[in-house]
């Protein structure tokens, strides 16, 4: 008596669809992606007379350990910020502000800062962190 052996068939799994989707969601998480770029150079830039108004690129303010603010550079309190941005807005590229908080900051102070910017008119806030190694 002789068996008959029923052949395998082998198992192809179709991995197209799957790859597509893949690189969907790298091109979607590449085009949503933002990147700011910090020079990290401080220049003395000559003064003139005949200068003209420039528009802001970019609002950044920093908030040292100490508590202290600063608006680009210049010391500032955290009564007057909201008012500060407002005067700021108008010749802003675009509304938004780079916040930069030191990690032994209050909460408290970092949420009133955000709180002011979104009042005052401010879209977008960025807010700036060192890459962990």
């Amino acid at each position: 008596m002789q068996l008959l052996e029923k052949k395998r068939r082998k198992v192809i799994i179709n991995i197209t669809s799957l790859i597509d989707v893949l690189f969907l969601l790298l091109i979607f998480f590449m085009v949503s992606s933002t990147f700011v770029e910090q020079p990290g150079m401080k220049l003395e830039l000559p003064e003139s007379e005949s200068s003209t108004m420039e528009r802001i690129k970019e609002l950044v303010l920093e908030i040292n350990q100490d508590g202290s603010i600063f608006l680009n550079e210049s010391p500032i309190q955290l009564d007057s910020l909201e008012n500060k941005f407002k005067k700021l807005l108008p010749a802003l590229e675009s509304p938004s502000l780079i916040l930069k908080a030191d990690k032994s900051v209050p909460h408290g102070t970092v949420v009133k800062v955000m709180d002011k910017a979104k009042i005052s008119g401010l879209e977008k806030l960025i807010i700036a962190t060192k890459t962990g190694k």
